[in-house]
């Protein structure tokens, strides 16, 4: 068999993972990818970049894009941003998965599946499904979405179950254009480990300090040296304010040493290696409306 023939067999296909902040988008990649490649925490709005999961199975490969939530209550820069993504991504991809709490629709909800752009096959992922307490609510919540608009299937599922992501990767995989894979059948994401420390950092500051801490919070990586099977790691928070530092480091530097031990600990299982990290604090004022700060912070 020729290797043409072979490639004619594979499929592959981009896959946009979209929703209003808080769906359970970056959980759902996870799980679909069988990794952690995006964070997750309880604050809204922790996806601040495109992330390529990969999962391949059999001869076909998911390459999914994980979208920032679609923020429809601020207008600073780093919101503009990140809804020029959200527009972006769209147009690119084979098949979208809309992401709902199921039983529920709300007015952000219904701003991002505007964007969903006309004649692209979308499946409703009715997730979080094991909040529902009775299953027969959901037919007619069903058929109102339905008539906003054309879903190419319906999927109820919670995330967090195997099962339930095993059945949406086998109802997505027949949207998956007849094409060569793009990447090695072992990949799990485009990304560089560079920027999941920067992401998994990020993920440990929001988790640890709840709500008390604003949005406008990222995390620099100031060096990343490889060592045989070492790692040293330098990252700097950005806040945009003092209060916000003396948030960051806690009681006596008490929460920066539980945000860098957790970090740690969790790059170093995901890496393989033995990680040492530094971490420190500075105060940019207003960097999250600054366009060139967010260039220089890796924001596109």
């Amino acid at each position: 068999m020729t290797d043409e023939a072979e490639d004619s067999q594979q499929r592959c296909g981009l896959v946009a993972i979209v929703g209003r902040p808080n769906v359970g988008k970056s959980t759902l990649l996870n799980a679909l990818v069988g990794q952690k490649v995006s964070i997750t925490s309880a604050k809204a709005q922790t996806t601040r970049h495109r992330i390529t999961g990969i999962r391949t199975v059999g001869e076909s490969q998911f390459v999914f894009v994980d979208t920032p939530g679609f923020q429809t209550r601020h207008s600073a820069a780093l919101n503009r941003t990140l809804n020029r993504t959200v527009q972006g991504v769209l147009f690119d991809v084979d098949v979208v998965l809309f992401v709902v709490e199921a039983g529920r629709f709300g007015l952000d909800d219904a701003k991002v599946l505007a964007l969903l752009p006309p004649g692209k096959p979308a499946i409703l992922v009715a997730n979080k499904l094991d909040a529902v307490h009775r299953r027969a609510e959901l037919v007619p919540w069903l058929k109102g979405m339905q008539d906003r608009h054309a879903f190419a299937e319906f999927v109820p599922l919670s995330a967090k179950k195997e099962a339930d992501t095993q059945r949406l990767l086998d109802i997505v995989q027949p949207y998956l254009p007849e094409q060569p894979w793009f990447y090695e059948e072992d990949a799990l994401t485009d990304r560089s480990d560079r920027f999941l420390a920067s992401e998994l950092i990020r993920e440990k500051l929001f988790r640890l300090t709840g709500d008390e801490l604003p949005y406008a919070s990222t995390v620099v990586i100031d060096k990343f040296e490889e060592e045989g099977n070492l790692r040293r790691i330098a990252a700097t928070i950005v806040v945009e304010r003092d209060a916000h530092k003396g948030m960051v480091i806690g009681h006596e530097g008490e929460r920066l040493k539980r945000i860098g031990s957790e970090a740690r600990q969790e790059l170093e299982h995901l890496m393989g290696a033995k990680v040492f990290l530094e971490l420190w604090v500075k105060v940019r004022s207003g960097w999250a409306d600054n366009e060139e700060h967010l260039r220089s912070y890796g924001y596109e």
